[in-house]
């Protein structure tokens, strides 16, 4: 299974690590589409030095960082948490494929949309991989069933009586 995770934790992270960088390259061109956002959290806190620029350079460089953590193993489940918790945004705002009008730009957004989707879906199932050097809390349950003898559920009533 570690070999798994060495392979797959990568391969995931790829996307969140290129296009990171890409859209940090390109933030200003990206701003656009964030201005909504920017106008509302600015209507939120006035003195918040809240650009659609600077929102875009935010998000990149969580998507950069929280990848490459996710990549090398480092925090793997919270990188995927951190990853995932970014997804709606980045998917509703960049890729609204029921706005477009050109059906080629409509079928474009639409599977990137779908992309982000099942990214998504698979950084929610990484935040619940357990750590290879510890077994996975329902094998540990188990486990204490095994050893004690009796189930936790039991443990529980003895501490109630």
């Amino acid at each position: 299974m570690t070999l798994l995770r060495t392979v797959a934790r990568p391969m995931l992270a790829t996307m969140f690590v290129y296009g990171g960088t890409m859209a940090l390259r390109n933030a200003s061109a990206m701003a656009p589409k964030v201005e909504p956002i920017a106008d509302a959290a600015r209507s939120v806190a006035p003195s918040a030095p809240v650009s659609a620029t600077n929102l875009v350079r935010l998000n990149a460089a969580v998507h950069v960082a929280a990848g490459l953590a996710l990549a090398t193993g480092r925090f793997p489940r919270a990188s995927a948490l951190a990853l995932a918790a970014t997804m709606p945004a980045t998917t509703g705002i960049g890729h609204q494929f029921w706005n477009e009008t050109d059906p080629d730009a409509r079928r474009n957004q639409a599977i990137h949309f779908a992309k982000n989707v099942s990214m998504t879906g698979g950084l929610l199932l990484s935040t619940l991989d357990p750590d290879p050097k510890k077994r996975w809390i329902g094998a540990r349950a188990k486990k204490k069933v095994v050893d004690t003898g009796h189930a936790i559920a039991d443990q529980v009533d003895d501490l109630r009586s």
